[in-house]
Order: C-alpha cells, then sequence, then structure tokens
C-alpha cells in the first residue's frame, strides 16, 4: 500500500474498497462522500450501466442457493436475485450464467438458518466450476458447521466473519493459510454488540493473529450503515486486534479476492493522521473519494 502526504493537507490512498455492498439497496452514488472508492457487490446488483458517481465496481451478479435457500425467501431481495443449484449436474449452467453476466466472482450461500443449504456433490462442483472459469468463490456461511463445510469445499472467502460459531483453534488456523474474509462485524447489533458480534470478533482476532487476510466490508445496505467509511466498523477491526496499518491495508488492498477492480479514484483523507489509535476511526470518517482529475485540482 503506497500513500503520500499532499501538500500539508491530507493523505491520498488507493481507492477505500468496501468488499461487501448490496448496490441494488442503497443509493450508491452517495458513496464516494464517505471516501469509498471501490465496491465489490456481492448479490442482487444485475448489470446496468453504472452512474458516473458510482465507485469503481466489481460484483457477483446472483446468489447461488439450494431451491428455497436463502435468500429466495427473504422479504428483501427480488425474485431474479437467486439462482438456484439442485444438485452437482446444475452447477456448470450456474457458474456459466454469472459469467456470462460479467461477474468477478461467485456468491453461494450455505445459511442454514433460512432455509436449505446446498449439498455436498453440488458445492464441490460449482467451487471447482468457478475456479475452472477464473472466478472466486465467496460464501455467506452460517449455521452450526456451515463455514467448516464451505472451507472443505475449497471456498476463496467469507462475505463475513463467521458468526454463527466459535471455530476451533486448528480449523481456523488451516483457514488462516489460504482464505480471506470479509468483516461485516458491525452488521451484528449495528453499535449494540449481540452474542454474534462476540463471536465475530472473537474468530477474527484469531484468524488475524494467524496470517489471515482481512478485508473491510460492511454488508452495506443491511440495516442502519453509513454511506462511507463506517465509525463502528473500524472501531470493531481495532478491537479484534488490527492495528492502524492494518485497518488500512483491509480498505486499501489493490487485488481484493484476485479481481481486477478498476483504478480511477484514490481516497483522501483530510488532515494528519492522529498519533493516538483511538482518535484513527474519527480520522478516517472524514474522508471522500476523488477521482484522478479532482486529484489534480485539489494538488
Amino acid at each position: 500500500m503506497t500513500s503520500h502526504f499532499l501538500h500539508g493537507r491530507g493523505t491520498v490512498y488507493p481507492g477505500f474498497l468496501d468488499a461487501h455492498v448490496h448496490l441494488a439497496l442503497i443509493d450508491p452514488t452517495m458513496l464516494h462522500r464517505g471516501g469509498i472508492a471501490r465496491i465489490l457487490d456481492l448479490g442482487g446488483w444485475l448489470p446496468r450501466d453504472p452512474s458516473p458517481s458510482m465507485p469503481d465496481l466489481a460484483y457477483a451478479y446472483q446468489f447461488v442457493t439450494a431451491p428455497g435457500g436463502y435468500p429466495s425467501r427473504a422479504v428483501w431481495a427480488e425474485p431474479g436475485w437467486s439462482c438456484p443449484v439442485d444438485s452437482a449436474a446444475d452447477a456448470a449452467r450456474a457458474v456459466d450464467l454469472q459469467v456470462a453476466a460479467g461477474a468477478s466472482v461467485l456468491k453461494i450461500t450455505l445459511n442454514a438458518v433460512a432455509g436449505p443449504v446446498l449439498g455436498a456433490d453440488a458445492l464441490v462442483a460449482l467451487v471447482g466450476r468457478a475456479h475452472n472459469r477464473g472466478l472466486p468463490v465467496v460464501a455467506h456461511a452460517e449455521g452450526a458447521g456451515q463455514a467448516e463445510r464451505a472451507f472443505t469445499a475449497g471456498v476463496d472467502a467469507f462475505a463475513h466473519t463467521p458468526f454463527s460459531e466459535r471455530l476451533p483453534d486448528g480449523l481456523l488456523t488451516a483457514m488462516a493459510a489460504r482464505m480471506t474474509w470479509i468483516s461485516t462485524l458491525d452488521i451484528h447489533g449495528w453499535g449494540y454488540p449481540t452474542a454474534a458480534f462476540e463471536i465475530a470478533s472473537d474468530n477474527l482476532r484469531r484468524f488475524h493473529r494467524n496470517g489471515g487476510r482481512v478485508l473491510y466490508g460492511t454488508d452495506l445496505g443491511n440495516g442502519p450503515l453509513p454511506l462511507g467509511v463506517n465509525h463502528r466498523e473500524i472501531v470493531a477491526l481495532l478491537g479484534a486486534g488490527l492495528t492502524p496499518d492494518d485497518v488500512l491495508a483491509a480498505l486499501c488492498s489493490s487485488t481484493p479476492l484476485k479481481l481486477t477492480v478498476a483504478d480511477t479514484r484514490v481516497t483522501f483523507v483530510p488532515g494528519e493522521r492522529p498519533r493516538d489509535p483511538e482518535d484513527f476511526a474519527d480520522w478516517l470518517v472524514a474522508a471522500r473519494a476523488l477521482t484522478r482529475p479532482e486529484l489534480e485540482v485539489l494538488a
């Protein structure tokens, strides 16, 4: 990660990334005012011409799930947002549909709390086909044992820090060797921490301590989350053992999940970076995303 101080006015960073967003549920044209320059949409955004004021974008297209699985029954999800897969024989069709729609990642759901989940053969076939087509696989794993199922099947990343159960140390260490976790801690209570928040924070602390890669992500569109850098998410990451430099790395990752996200914007944070970590989150939320021509004018 490279950055530079701009004439005493503030610091310019590679564009801040929110790696878990649902564009169909928010007004994405507001994100640049809150410092978010790049986004990974993880389900529900159907390809269309993006507004020039939207952040740089990569997306998953549909949620790939079991028939009747999450989120196909959710009141917030439109029918076209889900792609049901009944068996391994359906896997190639489902993956190829996402590729044809321009997806940069395959999003699968393993939410045993909200409906049926993909069987073992279908799950392995989906991961294998996605990797053959050059797509990393991100899983929403919820319910006892689902995170381990996803890892065993070869999933590359979790859309959420696992929050259903405390993962055993051995499993978590193995995950840290090859997985990426997207944080999304603040959705568990939105400032009023729940039991799931405590479980997720503990899992993330141990994952990070063992060298696991963490990306900043908020699940934007899920509840009262700010359209920009989320102060509560930053505080939660610091509370889980990430340093300020670690948080900046999670925000500025240049190749999230081996994706190629357009690099047309940067993030500018005014003022001098505080030395006291307790002031770090306050400093970050003043960020704003700029196009490169806008940066030239600022300079």
